[in-house]
């Protein structure tokens, strides 16, 4: 019986960990939209073959393998960048080398949040 229950107690304390973790540092949804609505760029940095399957309303398609060497072309003056993916894994990644170069980031994470 305590083993069934730390059992339960672990699972329940992944997924809290996982939740947690695939949230942090993501903006608001309502705040992305806002965002681009006021000329921040949308950004997609899943594989041109995802984007070409479909894509967020105005988004530009860099695949994050490329995001580091077209850094330059992604900025805009004063505006910030809003990147998201399919999960939010590849967006964090993006967002950090984004960031690291100078650039103002936030990362919607999956583009199911928008």
């Amino acid at each position: 019986m305590l083993q069934d229950n730390a059992l339960w107690i672990a699972l329940a304390a992944a997924a809290l960990v996982f939740f947690v973790t695939q949230r942090m540092g993501k903006v608001d949804p309502a705040e992305a939209r806002r965002l681009v609505a006021e000329g921040a760029l949308l950004l997609d940095v899943r594989s041109v073959g995802e984007f070409a399957g479909g894509h967020l309303p105005g988004a530009v398609n860099v695949p994050v393998d490329q995001v580091a060497a077209r850094a330059d072309e992604l900025a805009k003056k004063g505006k910030p960048v809003v990147v998201y993916c399919a999960s939010g894994r590849r967006s964090g990644s993006a967002a950090r080398t984004l960031k690291a170069k100078g650039l103002s980031v936030v990362d919607l994470g999956s583009m199911s949040r928008w």
